[in-house]
């Protein structure tokens, strides 16, 4: 994977979103993960976002995390909006803030399998191969038009950093 230092400014997001632990993650049968994705794709939440600003490029957020990426955390996922005014009934906000993150981008490969590769590597690295101190506030993957193949998708991944 490819990693660069990168500054990101607040953001503001709309979508849906689920509170999980690293536990439920591990088992497919009590995973909440892939149910939220279904129900993105499945109910059209792309579609019932307002004030979209680039329709299509997804967020994949971790938030609100317990401890660290042993414990609870909020798995969020949406879109860039440039306001929240409006939010339709059901759907949730957040703000992604602004600081330092590591951006890491995988190599083209298969989905879900690219990204769960990509995160057991970075569990595996010392502060030092991450470029910093995790502050477990929000970590976020961004799914766009290169992750439009899911047999060979390429995602950027944001680790947050001190």
């Amino acid at each position: 994977m490819d990693k660069t230092q990168v500054a990101v400014s607040n953001t503001l997001l709309m979508g849906i979103q689920v509170r999980t632990h690293y536990q439920l993650e591990l088992n497919p049968l009590t995973s909440k993960i892939g149910p939220c994705i279904q129900r993105y794709w499945q109910e059209g939440i792309a579609n019932q976002l307002v004030n979209r600003v680039n329709p299509g490029r997804l967020f994949a957020v971790y938030t609100d995390y317990e401890s660290d990426q042993t414990g609870g955390y909020t798995y969020f996922l949406g879109e860039e909006v440039s306001s929240i005014d409006n939010t339709p009934e059901g759907l949730s906000t957040i703000t992604l803030p602004y600081g330092t993150y590591t951006r890491f981008t995988t190599q083209p490969a298969p989905l879900p399998h690219v990204i769960m590769d990509a995160w057991y590597n970075i569990w595996q690295m010392t502060s030092e191969d991450i470029g910093g101190m995790r502050t477990f506030h929000s970590d976020f993957e961004i799914y766009d038009e290169r992750a439009a193949n899911p047999m060979a998708a390429i995602v950027d991944i944001y680790v947050g950093i001190e």
